[in-house]
Protein backbone atom coordinates (compact mmCIF):
# COMPACT_ATOMS: atom_id res chain seq x y z
CA UNK A 1 0.00 0.00 0.00
CA UNK A 2 1.31 3.33 -1.01
CA UNK A 3 0.99 5.31 1.75
CA UNK A 4 0.87 8.99 0.18
CA UNK A 5 -1.20 7.56 -2.02
CA UNK A 6 -3.40 6.99 0.45
CA UNK A 7 -3.28 10.17 1.97
CA UNK A 8 -3.73 12.17 -0.86
CA UNK A 9 -7.47 9.49 -1.28
CA UNK A 10 -8.09 10.21 2.20
CA UNK A 11 -7.43 14.11 1.94
CA UNK A 12 -9.35 14.60 -1.39
CA UNK A 13 -12.40 13.10 0.61
CA UNK A 14 -12.07 14.81 3.38
CA UNK A 15 -11.27 18.46 1.29
CA UNK A 16 -14.77 17.43 -0.48
CA UNK A 17 -16.45 17.34 3.10
CA UNK A 18 -14.35 20.21 4.10
CA UNK A 19 -15.83 22.35 1.31
CA UNK A 20 -19.51 20.92 1.69
CA UNK A 21 -18.82 21.98 5.20
CA UNK A 22 -17.92 25.64 4.62
CA UNK A 23 -21.39 25.50 1.94
CA UNK A 24 -23.00 24.80 5.06
CA UNK A 25 -21.51 27.05 7.37
CA UNK A 26 -22.33 29.53 4.69
CA UNK A 27 -25.70 28.63 4.47
CA UNK A 28 -26.05 28.62 8.31
CA UNK A 29 -24.52 32.36 8.86
CA UNK A 30 -26.54 33.27 6.29
CA UNK A 31 -29.93 32.04 7.44
CA UNK A 32 -29.26 32.56 11.17
CA UNK A 33 -26.30 34.94 11.71
CA UNK A 34 -24.27 34.95 14.95
CA UNK A 35 -26.49 35.44 18.03
CA UNK A 36 -28.67 34.09 20.17
CA UNK A 37 -30.24 31.31 18.71
CA UNK A 38 -26.97 30.23 17.41
CA UNK A 39 -25.37 30.38 20.41
CA UNK A 40 -27.94 27.80 21.61
CA UNK A 41 -27.53 25.26 18.51
CA UNK A 42 -23.63 25.28 19.05
CA UNK A 43 -23.75 24.77 22.77
CA UNK A 44 -26.73 21.62 21.75
CA UNK A 45 -24.60 20.26 19.19
CA UNK A 46 -21.24 20.45 20.77
CA UNK A 47 -22.02 17.81 23.61
CA UNK A 48 -22.81 14.90 21.77
CA UNK A 49 -20.01 16.33 19.31
CA UNK A 50 -17.36 15.71 22.23
CA UNK A 51 -19.09 12.16 22.84
CA UNK A 52 -18.99 11.49 19.41
CA UNK A 53 -15.09 12.00 19.52
CA UNK A 54 -14.70 10.51 22.82
CA UNK A 55 -16.87 7.07 21.49
CA UNK A 56 -16.08 7.47 18.06
CA UNK A 57 -12.85 9.21 16.28
CA UNK A 58 -10.92 9.58 19.53
CA UNK A 59 -10.74 6.81 22.43
CA UNK A 60 -12.50 3.96 20.82
CA UNK A 61 -10.59 4.10 17.65
CA UNK A 62 -7.50 4.58 19.20
CA UNK A 63 -8.24 1.53 21.43
CA UNK A 64 -10.18 -1.10 18.95
CA UNK A 65 -7.78 -0.51 16.00
CA UNK A 66 -4.47 -2.15 17.35
CA UNK A 67 -6.45 -5.21 18.92
CA UNK A 68 -8.57 -5.83 15.62
CA UNK A 69 -5.01 -5.65 13.93
CA UNK A 70 -3.75 -7.75 16.44
CA UNK A 71 -6.28 -10.39 16.08
CA UNK A 72 -6.54 -10.41 12.36
CA UNK A 73 -2.98 -11.48 12.21
CA UNK A 74 -2.64 -13.90 14.74
CA UNK A 75 -5.68 -15.28 15.52
CA UNK A 76 -7.67 -15.77 11.93
CA UNK A 77 -11.03 -14.79 10.69
CA UNK A 78 -13.55 -16.66 13.21
CA UNK A 79 -11.72 -14.72 16.26
CA UNK A 80 -11.59 -11.41 14.53
CA UNK A 81 -15.03 -11.71 13.79
CA UNK A 82 -15.74 -13.22 17.30
CA UNK A 83 -14.49 -9.45 18.76
CA UNK A 84 -15.91 -7.30 16.12
CA UNK A 85 -19.14 -8.70 17.27
CA UNK A 86 -19.05 -8.75 20.97
CA UNK A 87 -17.21 -5.07 20.74
CA UNK A 88 -20.09 -4.21 18.98
CA UNK A 89 -23.04 -5.22 21.12
CA UNK A 90 -21.01 -3.73 24.05
CA UNK A 91 -20.28 -0.53 22.61
CA UNK A 92 -23.95 0.02 21.32
CA UNK A 93 -25.63 -0.68 25.05
CA UNK A 94 -23.16 1.57 26.53
CA UNK A 95 -23.57 4.09 24.38
CA UNK A 96 -27.15 3.80 24.12
CA UNK A 97 -27.78 4.23 27.74
CA UNK A 98 -25.28 7.53 27.14
CA UNK A 99 -27.04 8.85 24.69
CA UNK A 100 -30.59 8.34 26.78
CA UNK A 101 -29.54 9.79 30.37
CA UNK A 102 -28.55 12.64 27.73
CA UNK A 103 -31.80 13.19 26.75
CA UNK A 104 -33.22 12.56 29.75
CA UNK A 105 -30.77 14.86 31.69
CA UNK A 106 -30.55 17.73 28.69
CA UNK A 107 -31.26 20.29 31.60
CA UNK A 108 -28.82 19.72 33.72
CA UNK A 109 -26.34 19.06 30.73
CA UNK A 110 -26.73 22.61 29.41
CA UNK A 111 -27.05 24.29 32.91
CA UNK A 112 -23.43 22.80 33.26
CA UNK A 113 -22.05 23.25 30.12
CA UNK A 114 -23.54 26.93 29.54
CA UNK A 115 -24.24 27.97 32.83
CA UNK A 116 -24.58 31.68 31.62
CA UNK A 117 -27.61 30.87 30.08
CA UNK A 118 -29.72 30.71 32.68
CA UNK A 119 -29.96 34.12 32.86
CA UNK A 120 -32.59 34.26 29.29
CA UNK A 121 -35.04 31.88 30.40
CA UNK A 122 -36.32 31.52 26.35
CA UNK A 123 -32.48 30.64 25.50
CA UNK A 124 -31.95 28.41 27.99
CA UNK A 125 -35.52 26.06 27.20
CA UNK A 126 -34.27 26.70 23.36
CA UNK A 127 -30.97 25.12 23.73
CA UNK A 128 -32.24 22.24 25.95
CA UNK A 129 -34.22 21.20 23.37
CA UNK A 130 -32.09 21.25 20.57
CA UNK A 131 -29.83 19.31 22.95
CA UNK A 132 -32.51 16.20 22.99
CA UNK A 133 -33.30 16.02 19.39
CA UNK A 134 -28.85 16.07 18.66
CA UNK A 135 -28.30 14.00 21.41
CA UNK A 136 -29.02 10.58 19.72
CA UNK A 137 -26.25 11.17 17.47
CA UNK A 138 -23.33 10.17 19.54
CA UNK A 139 -24.70 6.30 19.18
CA UNK A 140 -24.96 7.07 15.43
CA UNK A 141 -21.51 7.78 15.02
CA UNK A 142 -20.39 5.34 18.10
CA UNK A 143 -21.17 2.55 15.39
CA UNK A 144 -19.79 4.76 12.41
CA UNK A 145 -16.51 4.64 14.12
CA UNK A 146 -16.35 1.40 14.76
CA UNK A 147 -16.81 0.42 11.02
CA UNK A 148 -14.49 2.82 10.07
CA UNK A 149 -11.66 0.95 12.32
CA UNK A 150 -12.66 -2.13 10.64
CA UNK A 151 -12.10 -0.54 7.14
CA UNK A 152 -9.22 0.89 7.77
CA UNK A 153 -7.63 -1.85 9.11
CA UNK A 154 -8.86 -3.73 5.58
CA UNK A 155 -7.75 -1.15 3.89
CA UNK A 156 -10.28 0.38 2.86
CA UNK A 157 -9.96 4.09 3.54
CA UNK A 158 -12.06 6.03 1.11
CA UNK A 159 -15.69 4.71 2.42
CA UNK A 160 -14.72 5.85 6.08
CA UNK A 161 -13.22 9.67 4.38
CA UNK A 162 -16.44 10.28 2.34
CA UNK A 163 -19.23 9.59 5.14
CA UNK A 164 -19.00 12.93 6.39
CA UNK A 165 -19.95 14.25 3.56
CA UNK A 166 -23.40 13.22 4.15
CA UNK A 167 -23.94 15.04 7.22
CA UNK A 168 -22.82 18.31 5.40
CA UNK A 169 -25.49 17.66 3.37
CA UNK A 170 -27.86 16.82 5.32
CA UNK A 171 -27.40 19.99 7.21
CA UNK A 172 -27.54 21.98 4.02
CA UNK A 173 -30.49 20.23 2.76
CA UNK A 174 -32.50 20.96 6.20
CA UNK A 175 -31.25 24.51 6.38
CA UNK A 176 -32.45 25.45 2.65
CA UNK A 177 -35.48 23.81 2.60
CA UNK A 178 -36.46 22.40 5.97
CA UNK A 179 -35.78 25.08 8.24
CA UNK A 180 -39.30 27.48 7.47
CA UNK A 181 -41.43 24.33 8.46
CA UNK A 182 -39.98 24.50 11.91
CA UNK A 183 -40.62 26.73 14.77
CA UNK A 184 -38.62 28.11 15.33
CA UNK A 185 -36.79 27.37 12.69
CA UNK A 186 -33.33 26.75 14.22
CA UNK A 187 -35.08 23.13 14.86
CA UNK A 188 -34.18 22.28 11.94
CA UNK A 189 -30.97 21.68 11.99
CA UNK A 190 -30.98 19.53 15.10
CA UNK A 191 -32.99 17.04 13.03
CA UNK A 192 -30.03 17.84 10.37
CA UNK A 193 -27.82 15.99 13.11
CA UNK A 194 -30.28 13.61 14.19
CA UNK A 195 -30.78 12.59 10.29
CA UNK A 196 -27.00 12.59 9.83
CA UNK A 197 -26.35 9.88 12.00
CA UNK A 198 -28.83 7.93 10.38
CA UNK A 199 -27.24 8.02 7.40
CA UNK A 200 -23.46 7.76 7.88
CA UNK A 201 -24.22 4.96 9.68
CA UNK A 202 -26.38 3.44 6.95
CA UNK A 203 -23.76 3.73 4.02
CA UNK A 204 -21.07 1.30 6.10
CA UNK A 205 -22.94 -1.51 6.46
CA UNK A 206 -22.96 -2.78 2.44
CA UNK A 207 -19.49 -2.24 3.01
CA UNK A 208 -19.08 -4.39 6.24
CA UNK A 209 -20.96 -6.92 4.86
CA UNK A 210 -18.64 -7.33 1.50
CA UNK A 211 -15.29 -7.93 3.94
CA UNK A 212 -17.40 -10.44 5.70
CA UNK A 213 -17.21 -8.32 9.48
CA UNK A 214 -21.25 -6.96 9.90
CA UNK A 215 -21.63 -7.33 13.31
CA UNK A 216 -24.28 -9.66 15.12
CA UNK A 217 -25.18 -9.32 18.50
CA UNK A 218 -23.67 -11.24 20.99
CA UNK A 219 -23.58 -10.01 24.47
CA UNK A 220 -20.23 -11.13 26.10
CA UNK A 221 -18.93 -8.66 28.55
CA UNK A 222 -16.13 -10.91 30.42
CA UNK A 223 -14.89 -11.36 26.74
CA UNK A 224 -10.69 -11.19 27.37
CA UNK A 225 -11.15 -8.45 23.78
CA UNK A 226 -13.66 -6.98 25.11
CA UNK A 227 -12.63 -6.23 28.33
CA UNK A 228 -8.70 -5.35 26.93
CA UNK A 229 -10.72 -2.58 24.40
CA UNK A 230 -12.68 -0.68 27.61
CA UNK A 231 -9.37 -0.88 29.08
CA UNK A 232 -7.55 0.65 27.12
CA UNK A 233 -10.58 3.15 26.01
CA UNK A 234 -11.36 4.05 29.55
CA UNK A 235 -8.04 6.33 30.01
CA UNK A 236 -8.11 6.91 26.00
CA UNK A 237 -10.78 9.66 26.75
CA UNK A 238 -8.33 11.82 28.18
CA UNK A 239 -5.41 11.29 26.25
CA UNK A 240 -7.32 11.70 22.79
CA UNK A 241 -10.34 14.08 23.45
CA UNK A 242 -8.35 16.93 25.75
CA UNK A 243 -9.18 19.46 22.97
CA UNK A 244 -12.47 18.65 22.51
CA UNK A 245 -13.07 18.70 26.27
CA UNK A 246 -10.89 22.21 26.62
CA UNK A 247 -13.93 23.37 23.87
CA UNK A 248 -16.42 22.42 26.20
CA UNK A 249 -14.98 24.28 29.11
CA UNK A 250 -14.20 27.66 26.56
CA UNK A 251 -17.89 27.01 26.39
CA UNK A 252 -18.60 27.65 29.90
CA UNK A 253 -16.53 30.98 29.62
CA UNK A 254 -17.76 32.33 26.76
CA UNK A 255 -21.39 31.97 27.83
CA UNK A 256 -20.39 34.24 30.44
CA UNK A 257 -19.35 36.84 27.48
CA UNK A 258 -21.13 38.81 25.31
CA UNK A 259 -23.87 37.45 22.91
CA UNK A 260 -21.81 35.90 19.99
CA UNK A 261 -18.47 34.76 21.79
CA UNK A 262 -20.16 31.17 21.33
CA UNK A 263 -20.69 31.68 17.88
CA UNK A 264 -17.33 33.59 16.80
CA UNK A 265 -15.28 30.53 18.20
CA UNK A 266 -17.28 27.96 16.24
CA UNK A 267 -16.96 29.88 12.88
CA UNK A 268 -13.12 30.16 13.79
CA UNK A 269 -12.69 26.57 14.91
CA UNK A 270 -14.55 25.08 11.60
CA UNK A 271 -11.83 27.22 9.60
CA UNK A 272 -9.21 25.77 11.82
CA UNK A 273 -10.59 22.12 11.53
CA UNK A 274 -10.30 22.60 7.95
CA UNK A 275 -6.38 21.96 7.68
CA UNK A 276 -6.90 19.75 11.08
CA UNK A 277 -9.23 17.03 9.19
CA UNK A 278 -7.73 17.35 5.82
CA UNK A 279 -3.89 16.47 7.10
CA UNK A 280 -4.50 15.98 10.91
CA UNK A 281 -7.07 13.01 10.94
CA UNK A 282 -6.12 11.42 7.23
CA UNK A 283 -2.42 11.04 8.83
CA UNK A 284 -3.71 9.97 12.80
CA UNK A 285 -6.24 6.97 10.22
CA UNK A 286 -3.58 5.74 8.04
CA UNK A 287 -0.93 5.72 9.98
CA UNK A 288 -2.45 3.89 13.25
CA UNK A 289 -3.28 0.82 11.41
CA UNK A 290 0.46 0.79 10.00
CA UNK A 291 2.03 1.35 13.07
CA UNK A 292 0.17 -1.80 14.83
CA UNK A 293 1.31 -3.96 12.41
CA UNK A 294 5.17 -2.29 12.53
CA UNK A 295 4.38 -2.54 16.46
CA UNK A 296 3.21 -6.55 16.35
CA UNK A 297 5.46 -7.45 13.96
CA UNK A 298 8.34 -6.41 16.31
CA UNK A 299 9.66 -4.16 13.94
CA UNK A 300 11.23 -0.95 15.47
CA UNK A 301 13.32 0.70 12.48
CA UNK A 302 9.89 0.69 10.61
CA UNK A 303 7.70 1.97 13.15
CA UNK A 304 10.56 4.77 13.68
CA UNK A 305 10.46 5.53 9.87
CA UNK A 306 6.46 5.76 10.24
CA UNK A 307 6.20 8.55 12.91
CA UNK A 308 9.45 10.36 10.93
CA UNK A 309 7.17 10.55 7.18
CA UNK A 310 4.13 11.81 9.29
CA UNK A 311 6.07 14.38 11.31
CA UNK A 312 7.42 16.12 7.63
CA UNK A 313 4.48 15.87 6.23
CA UNK A 314 2.90 17.59 9.18
CA UNK A 315 5.59 20.48 9.04
CA UNK A 316 5.47 20.81 5.67
CA UNK A 317 1.88 21.49 5.23
CA UNK A 318 0.73 22.40 8.68
CA UNK A 319 2.94 25.63 9.02
CA UNK A 320 2.46 26.88 5.60
CA UNK A 321 -1.82 26.18 6.59
CA UNK A 322 -1.39 27.96 9.70
CA UNK A 323 0.39 31.15 8.75
CA UNK A 324 -2.07 31.49 5.96
CA UNK A 325 -4.90 31.44 8.41
CA UNK A 326 -3.79 34.33 9.90
CA UNK A 327 -2.74 36.30 7.13
CA UNK A 328 -5.72 35.67 5.68
CA UNK A 329 -8.31 35.83 8.30
CA UNK A 330 -10.15 38.13 7.39
CA UNK A 331 -10.40 37.82 3.56
CA UNK A 332 -11.46 33.74 4.60
CA UNK A 333 -14.19 34.73 7.35
CA UNK A 334 -15.47 37.94 4.92
CA UNK A 335 -15.86 35.78 1.64
CA UNK A 336 -17.32 32.88 3.43
CA UNK A 337 -19.54 34.38 6.02
CA UNK A 338 -20.19 37.82 5.71
CA UNK A 339 -23.75 37.70 4.20
CA UNK A 340 -27.52 38.41 5.56
CA UNK A 341 -27.45 38.32 9.21
CA UNK A 342 -23.73 37.67 10.04
CA UNK A 343 -22.56 41.21 10.06
CA UNK A 344 -18.30 42.69 9.77
CA UNK A 345 -18.61 42.91 13.12
CA UNK A 346 -18.54 39.47 13.30
CA UNK A 347 -15.96 38.72 11.07
CA UNK A 348 -13.56 41.44 13.01
CA UNK A 349 -14.41 39.39 15.88
CA UNK A 350 -14.12 36.12 14.39
CA UNK A 351 -10.68 36.84 13.25
CA UNK A 352 -9.70 37.64 16.72
CA UNK A 353 -10.55 34.13 17.12
CA UNK A 354 -8.66 32.46 14.49
CA UNK A 355 -5.20 33.98 14.64
CA UNK A 356 -5.11 32.88 18.10
CA UNK A 357 -6.36 29.27 17.19
CA UNK A 358 -3.54 29.42 14.02
CA UNK A 359 -0.77 29.80 16.60
CA UNK A 360 -1.85 26.17 17.90
CA UNK A 361 -2.53 24.19 14.40
CA UNK A 362 0.92 23.20 14.54
CA UNK A 363 0.27 21.06 17.85
CA UNK A 364 -3.19 20.21 17.29
CA UNK A 365 -2.09 18.28 13.86
CA UNK A 366 1.64 16.87 16.07
CA UNK A 367 -0.91 15.27 18.48
CA UNK A 368 -2.79 13.27 15.77
CA UNK A 369 0.22 11.87 14.27
CA UNK A 370 2.20 11.16 17.59
CA UNK A 371 -0.94 10.02 19.84
CA UNK A 372 -1.30 6.79 17.47
CA UNK A 373 2.74 6.25 18.04
CA UNK A 374 1.61 5.51 21.41
CA UNK A 375 -1.90 3.76 20.96
CA UNK A 376 -0.71 1.25 18.49
CA UNK A 377 1.95 0.29 21.36
CA UNK A 378 -1.10 -0.04 23.61
CA UNK A 379 0.48 2.17 26.16
CA UNK A 380 -2.23 3.83 27.68
CA UNK A 381 -0.82 6.09 30.99
CA UNK A 382 1.73 8.10 29.51
CA UNK A 383 -0.86 9.80 26.83
CA UNK A 384 -3.24 9.89 30.35
CA UNK A 385 -0.34 11.70 32.34
CA UNK A 386 0.40 14.18 29.75
CA UNK A 387 -3.62 15.08 28.48
CA UNK A 388 -4.29 15.85 32.52
CA UNK A 389 -0.82 18.31 32.44
CA UNK A 390 -2.63 19.76 29.46
CA UNK A 391 -6.04 20.18 30.54
CA UNK A 392 -4.50 21.58 33.96
CA UNK A 393 -2.39 24.04 31.64
CA UNK A 394 -5.60 25.02 29.48
CA UNK A 395 -7.74 26.44 32.30
CA UNK A 396 -5.19 28.20 34.03
CA UNK A 397 -4.19 29.98 30.70
CA UNK A 398 -8.18 30.62 30.25
CA UNK A 399 -8.26 32.27 33.42
CA UNK A 400 -4.54 34.26 32.82
CA UNK A 401 -6.36 35.28 29.35
CA UNK A 402 -10.06 35.79 29.22
CA UNK A 403 -9.66 39.14 31.14
CA UNK A 404 -8.17 40.83 28.27
CA UNK A 405 -8.61 38.84 24.82
CA UNK A 406 -12.32 37.39 25.74
CA UNK A 407 -13.17 34.80 23.38
CA UNK A 408 -9.83 35.23 21.68
CA UNK A 409 -7.85 34.66 24.68
CA UNK A 410 -9.63 31.27 25.06
CA UNK A 411 -8.93 30.37 21.26
CA UNK A 412 -5.43 31.07 22.04
CA UNK A 413 -5.11 29.01 25.26
CA UNK A 414 -6.55 26.25 23.36
CA UNK A 415 -3.93 26.29 20.83
CA UNK A 416 -0.78 26.86 23.42
CA UNK A 417 -2.23 23.68 24.76
CA UNK A 418 -2.23 21.45 21.93
CA UNK A 419 1.59 22.62 21.29
CA UNK A 420 1.94 21.86 25.10
CA UNK A 421 0.52 18.25 24.08
CA UNK A 422 2.56 17.44 21.26
CA UNK A 423 6.11 18.58 22.67
CA UNK A 424 5.64 16.33 25.96
CA UNK A 425 4.45 13.50 23.15
CA UNK A 426 7.30 13.80 21.10
CA UNK A 427 9.44 13.72 24.32
CA UNK A 428 7.63 10.56 25.49
CA UNK A 429 8.53 8.81 22.56
CA UNK A 430 11.76 9.46 22.51
CA UNK A 431 12.24 8.55 25.97
CA UNK A 432 10.80 5.26 25.15
CA UNK A 433 13.19 5.23 21.85
CA UNK A 434 10.17 4.81 20.14
CA UNK A 435 11.03 7.62 17.54
CA UNK A 436 14.40 7.76 16.56
CA UNK A 437 14.62 11.21 13.92
CA UNK A 438 15.82 10.53 10.83
CA UNK A 439 18.86 12.56 9.11
CA UNK A 440 18.74 15.54 7.54
CA UNK A 441 16.60 17.44 10.02
CA UNK A 442 18.13 21.04 10.17
CA UNK A 443 18.51 20.94 6.25
CA UNK A 444 14.60 20.14 5.64
CA UNK A 445 13.87 22.99 8.35
CA UNK A 446 15.96 25.83 6.56
CA UNK A 447 14.33 24.67 3.37
CA UNK A 448 11.25 25.47 4.93
CA UNK A 449 11.84 28.52 6.67
CA UNK A 450 12.88 30.25 3.35
CA UNK A 451 9.37 28.83 1.82
CA UNK A 452 7.27 30.23 4.88
CA UNK A 453 9.15 33.75 4.06
CA UNK A 454 8.08 33.73 0.59
CA UNK A 455 4.82 32.71 1.55
CA UNK A 456 3.93 35.58 3.88
CA UNK A 457 5.05 38.36 1.67
CA UNK A 458 2.95 37.07 -1.28
CA UNK A 459 -0.08 37.21 1.18
CA UNK A 460 0.85 39.95 3.00
CA UNK A 461 1.05 42.22 -0.31
CA UNK A 462 -1.92 40.14 -2.07
CA UNK A 463 -4.03 40.88 0.53
CA UNK A 464 -4.02 44.63 0.31
CA UNK A 465 -6.40 46.58 3.15
CA UNK A 466 -8.60 44.72 5.21
CA UNK A 467 -11.18 47.16 5.39
CA UNK A 468 -11.46 46.91 1.57
CA UNK A 469 -12.55 43.14 2.02
CA UNK A 470 -15.28 44.28 4.18
CA UNK A 471 -16.73 46.39 1.45
CA UNK A 472 -16.24 44.53 -1.11
CA UNK A 473 -18.77 43.04 -3.53
CA UNK A 474 -18.99 39.03 -2.67
CA UNK A 475 -17.56 38.11 -6.56
CA UNK A 476 -15.26 40.21 -5.90
CA UNK A 477 -13.80 38.81 -2.56
CA UNK A 478 -14.14 35.05 -4.25
CA UNK A 479 -11.58 36.24 -7.09
CA UNK A 480 -9.31 37.92 -5.35
CA UNK A 481 -9.41 35.42 -2.49
CA UNK A 482 -8.78 32.54 -4.80
CA UNK A 483 -6.02 34.56 -6.71
CA UNK A 484 -4.23 35.11 -3.12
CA UNK A 485 -4.34 31.66 -2.58
CA UNK A 486 -2.94 30.23 -5.63
CA UNK A 487 -0.53 32.98 -5.97
CA UNK A 488 0.28 32.18 -2.18
CA UNK A 489 0.68 28.10 -3.02
CA UNK A 490 2.56 28.28 -5.92
CA UNK A 491 4.90 30.78 -3.93
CA UNK A 492 5.39 28.26 -1.66
CA UNK A 493 5.72 24.75 -3.46
CA UNK A 494 7.58 26.77 -5.96
CA UNK A 495 9.89 27.82 -3.58
CA UNK A 496 10.04 24.08 -1.56
CA UNK A 497 10.70 22.77 -5.87
CA UNK A 498 13.64 25.35 -6.11
CA UNK A 499 15.18 24.31 -3.10
CA UNK A 500 15.35 20.57 -3.88
CA UNK A 501 12.22 18.95 -2.37
CA UNK A 502 10.70 16.43 -4.82
CA UNK A 503 7.29 14.77 -4.24
CA UNK A 504 9.18 11.18 -4.92
CA UNK A 505 10.97 11.95 -1.78
CA UNK A 506 7.32 11.49 0.44
CA UNK A 507 6.56 8.29 -0.65
CA UNK A 508 6.15 5.48 1.83
CA UNK A 509 4.89 1.93 1.63
CA UNK A 510 2.89 0.57 4.40
CA UNK A 511 0.80 -2.55 5.28
CA UNK A 512 -2.49 -2.05 7.45
CA UNK A 513 -2.38 -5.34 8.27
Amino acid sequence: MNLLRTLATVSSLTLLSRILGFIRDFVIARAFGAGMLTDAFFVAFRLPNLLRRLFAEGAFSQAFVPLLAEYRNQRGTEETHQLVNRVATALFLIVMTVAALGVIGSPLLVQVTAPGFAADADKFALTVTLTRITFPYILFMALVALSAGMLNTWGRFALPAFTPVLLNLSFIGMALFAAPYFDPPILALAWAVFLGGVLQLAIQLPALKKIGMLPRFDFAPHDPGVRRVLKLMAPAVLGVSVAQISLVINTVFASFLVSGSVSWLYYADRLMEFPAGLLGAALGTILLPSLSKAHTGANPKEFSALLDWGLRLTFMLTLPAALSLAILAVPLISTLFQHGAFSADDVLQTRQALVAYSIGLIGLILVKVLAPGFYARQDIKTPVKIALLTLVATQAMNLAFIGTLKHAGLALAIGLASCLNAALLFRGLRRKNSYLPSPGWGRFLLKLTLALTVLSATLWFGMGKEAAWLAAPTLERITWLSAVVSAGIAAYFGTLWLTGFRLRDFRRHGTPS
